[in-house]
């Protein structure tokens, strides 16, 4: 299910490449960017207002930095890096060095928060990044100057975003889609005010709100599910897939050609999900005490506290992990970040 989330998550994000390339004939980029994220966070939050309290906990005092932290880095400084570096560097260059966002994110994971790595998940990493720069590989090799290293910045600062989000995945997602839509609306589109001195037409402004509460903010919630169960790294290897399901997507809406470098790209994405999906990670390991609040239930072999009679289904609430060792297959969620040797 957890890979489901994240393959849902690219397939919507992907959505925004054709129907973005619609909308860029009427909207200027920076605006379409900030509605996107406006539609992500305005709909998320009326849909949170409507459908009562979730049954997932809350953000919390120890969150507030993660939460900051990724706003700051995928909702400020990534767009911003992206859009400096987009005014001296070519697109195509740009677009090739955006596939990084990928090797960041396990660089980060694995270095930095100890998510396993192992030779499957490398190899399945290499092969998204490999079908990622074939599909932006226009010929005349890549360019680089000041402009390339902002846009890799940009891709950097995407990487610790993911990272930070995947700290806090346990929480509720609606919100961390919330809150990243509403700072993400809002920056750019005062980014966007400061560029144009205008507002965009109102029609078409109102069709990139619907694609960003797809777009954007169904498919972070689905890729924020994605990465409680699987990590940073995996569901970010899923979710590096979007790309060439925008381009498949791009052949089927906008009757775009199917190209060698499309045909080359979905062999090797293919190879990359066989390889992940095959994978299998298990070993003995000791889980440290730990007490946090999350929505669980007690079938999944690490919640077998007591509530005074049958434990419910899933719910939320604080609850403390005792000391632990055991053996079984695991993937690095929050209760399987150890290290290994």
């Amino acid at each position: 299910m957890n890979y489901l989330f994240a393959l849902g998550a690219a397939v919507l994000f992907a959505l925004s490449v054709p129907a973005g390339k619609f909308l860029l004939a009427h909207l200027k980029p920076l605006e379409l960017s900030a509605l996107c994220y406006l539609g992500s966070g305005l709909g998320l939050a009326a849909w949170r207002l409507f459908s009562g309290a979730p049954n997932e906990a809350p953000l919390g005092r120890r969150e507030l930095p993660y939460a900051a932290g990724f706003v700051l880095a995928g909702g400020v400084l990534a767009p911003l890096l992206l859009f400096t570096g987009l005014n001296h560097t070519s697109s195509s260059s740009a677009s090739m060095l955006l596939n990084f966002e990928l090797v960041f994110t396990s660089l980060i994971a694995v270095l930095v928060f100890r998510e396993h790595g192992g030779w499957r998940f490398w190899s399945a990493a290499a092969l998204i990044t490999a079908g990622g720069l074939a599909l932006s590989w226009e010929g005349g090799g890549l360019s680089f100057g000041w402009g390339a290293a902002l846009v890799l910045g940009s891709s950097f600062m995407w990487g610790v975003d993911n990272n930070l989000t995947a700290r806090v995945s346990i929480k509720d997602p609606v919100t961390l889609a919330m809150i990243k839509g509403l700072a993400g609306g809002l920056i750019n589109g005062a980014l966007a005010l400061y560029a144009y001195r205008s507002l965009p037409p109102a029609g078409w402004a109102a069709a990139a709100l619907v694609l960003g509460l797809f777009s954007y903010g169904l498919s972070l919630v689905l890729f924020i599910l994605s990465m409680r169960g699987l990590g940073a790294s995996r569901a970010g290897a899923f979710f590096g897939s979007y790309p060439f399901i925008g381009a498949a997507l791009s052949v089927a809406l906008l009757g775009d050609p199917v190209t060698g470098r499309l045909l080359v790209a979905g062999a090797l994405m293919l190879a990359a999900f066989a390889a992940l999906v095959t994978e299998r990670h298990g070993h003995r390991h000791f889980h440290d005490p730990l007490e946090h609040e999350h929505a669980h239930s007690h079938d999944d072999g690490h919640h077998g506290h007591t509530h005074g009679g049958a434990p419910p289904g899933a719910h939320s609430h604080l609850h403390r992990h005792e000391p632990d060792e055991h053996e079984h297959s695991h993937q690095p969620d929050a209760h399987h970040r150890h290290g290994h040797g």
